[in-house]
């Protein structure tokens, strides 16, 4: 199974817009950008939400079947271990092999001598083709690569070696994720990741590494453009170089997590995956769950109230919802407007202080936050948050399909 060039993430928190979903990826066609669409939900999503692995299968054979696509199409299990992958393994065939909690802890000093041996005709002055940098490398910097990576690495391969024994070889794509860390991983220290990865036998397709700058829920990217600019753009070189070095798989691109809404960065990626004729794979593109509250705002009357309401609870209950993601987000609650102030607020007012419009004089970047992170709100009105998304069907996919084929497709493929 070979992942093609370009792949989108749409992840749909209720499994509701796959339709809507799949119709921006085909609008990306007829303008002719073939993107593969990618259905994931994580292991926590199910558990708030009470969902299984099962209903997203479900969704994207459906909307598949509904909007008669022709291309591939997949479903991931997002950001899994061995704790949790086997709820997965019948219905997915993408897994996101998640490591990040690995990283820092320390091999066996057997295999960090191994790794040493194996990558020791790189010390020296090192260089990849088409990047003006030229790396010295020594034995202390592999050594400390090493000691930061490969304990992570084993695991990589103890994780896909379980897969691989229930789907059977070459039946699924593997990602590895090690973006959720403090600190971004550099170039150099990519290289020698994969060529772990190589050695360990893990046919990775995609990986996701951390940038620097904040990549916060649902809103645009926050850092410097700049040194973003150079660490995709080495990213991108450094793979050719391991693909070239290590015989990994020929199709092995980047993964961009937490990529929905990343507005200022999608020209830099466009441009550099133009350049070098490179794929990408953007693991969220478009926030799903957000654009169903704009249109529950825009259906107004009951409707409206719904998603006000969803607003209050969120509100009381910031702490509680922030807290599990305050890693990738930031909210300035002197921001936050107060509940009996959305209460007079009409359609327009709440959509637009929501949309993530960055110019926009009401749109509010801390509710946005503060709703991404409340759908388990939403989850807890359970039949009554469905029935009224389904009552409004049109107006809200119409919101999911914009976003994602405006907001993201047209911005990164510069259509």
């Amino acid at each position: 199974m070979k992942l093609e060039k370009f792949s989108f993430g749409i992840g749909d928190r209720f499994g509701m817009q796959g339709k809507a979903q799949l119709g921006a990826i085909m609008q990306a066609a007829y303008h002719g950008i073939t993107i593969v669409p990618v259905w994931n939900k994580s292991f926590r999503e199910h558990q708030i939400i009470h969902t299984d692995p099962e209903e997203v299968r479900l969704e994207a054979d459906q909307s598949i079947k509904a909007l008669n696509w022709k291309g591939n199409y997949y479903v991931d299990a997002d950001h899994i271990n061995l704790s949790n992958v086997d709820n997965f393994l019948y219905h997915s065939d993408f897994f996101t092999i998640d490591v990040a909690d690995f990283i820092g802890k320390k091999a066996d000093q057997a295999d960090i001598d191994g790794f040493l041996k194996t990558n020791e005709r790189f010390i020296g002055k090192f260089k990849i083709d088409r990047l003006d940098q030229e790396f010295e490398i020594t034995r202390d910097n592999l050594r400390k690569i090493a000691v930061k990576y490969l304990y992570a690495i084993k695991k990589a391969k103890e994780i896909y070696k379980y897969i691989e024994t229930k789907k059977g070889k070459g039946n699924f794509v593997a990602e590895v994720s090690m973006d959720e860390v403090n600190d971004p991983q550099t170039p150099l220290e990519l290289f020698f990741i994969l060529s772990a990865l190589a050695e360990e036998n893990v046919p990775l397709q995609t990986i996701a590494p951390k940038f620097s700058g904040r990549f916060n829920k649902g809103v645009d990217y926050a850092g410097d453009l700049n040194r973003f600019s150079e660490e995709f753009h080495a990213d991108l070189l450094v793979i050719d170089k391991a693909i070239s070095e290590f015989d990994l798989p020929s199709n092995l691109k980047l993964s961009v997590h937490s990529g929905s809404d990343k507005f200022s960065i999608y020209p830099i990626m466009g441009k550099w995956i133009r350049k070098f004729d490179k794929g990408i794979h953007v693991k969220t593109a478009g926030t799903t769950w957000l654009e169903e509250v704009i249109g529950l705002a825009l259906a107004g009357y009951d409707a409206l109230d719904l998603a006000k309401s969803i607003y209050r609870k969120a509100y009381e209950r910031r702490e509680e919802l922030c807290g599990p993601y305050a890693t990738v987000i930031d909210i300035d609650e002197s921001k936050l407007p107060l509940p009996e102030e959305v209460e007079k607020w009409d359609s327009k007012k709440f959509a637009d202080s929501l949309r993530h419009i960055p110019n926009h004089p009401d749109y509010n970047p801390n509710l946005r936050q503060l709703i991404h992170v409340g759908y388990k709100i939403a989850a807890e009105y359970s039949n009554v948050y469905v029935s009224m998304i389904r009552r409004n069907e049109e107006i809200v996919a119409h919101q999911v399909s914009e976003n994602i084929f405006e907001r993201h497709i047209r911005r990164l493929f510069n259509i």
